[in-house]
């Protein structure tokens, strides 16, 4: 039973910081479920101090990632029009079948979104899409930091009870 908790805390951690990246998927919380499987281990006594924190760390990024977009559309002047772009982007971007196209998607989502919203300003429409295309970029890299860290925390707990689960 240990070694399947493993399994899956381990397949959470690994989603978790794809989940970074893809807006379908919450990699910090998927991250933070895998630490928590390794914790209803049998071999790993429970820290509830370290699930806490961490839950506390995963909750302040979840937020943040809903706000640090929207702030630099604003910042940028952009429109809610801009921020649906991105995301949309995003999400295509991931699937069609182009280089970069996690990159390419969300700005070319942004800057027509903002046409949509208003075709005769390019410029703006241009200045909002980069301010939604550095937001998206800053809370995805923040996700992946988190998500790394809580793999580091991940294997650390594994390999100082190793000789327990194995």
């Amino acid at each position: 039973m240990d070694i399947l908790l493993l399994i899956l805390g381990f397949s959470c951690m690994i989603t978790g910081i794809f989940g970074s990246f893809l807006p379908v998927l919450p990699g910090p919380s998927i991250s933070w479920v895998g630490l928590l499987l390794l914790y209803f281990t049998n071999a790993i006594p429970a820290n509830y101090w370290i699930l806490g924190i961490a839950l506390l760390i995963t909750v302040v990024i979840s937020v943040l990632d809903y706000v640090i977009p929207s702030r630099g559309t604003k910042k940028f002047g952009g429109s809610s029009y801009g921020i649906w772009g991105t995301n949309i982007g995003l999400i295509i971007g991931i699937i069609a079948p182009i280089p970069f196209g996690f990159l390419l998607g969300p700005f070319v989502g942004a800057l027509i979104g903002e046409l949509i919203f208003d075709s005769k300003d390019h410029k703006r429409a241009l200045k909002a899409a980069t301010g939604s295309f550095i937001g998206l970029l800053a809370s995805s890299f923040m996700k992946f930091v988190v998500c790394v860290m809580y793999l580091g925390l991940f294997l650390t707990i594994v390999w100082q009870y190793k000789s327990e689960l194995f």
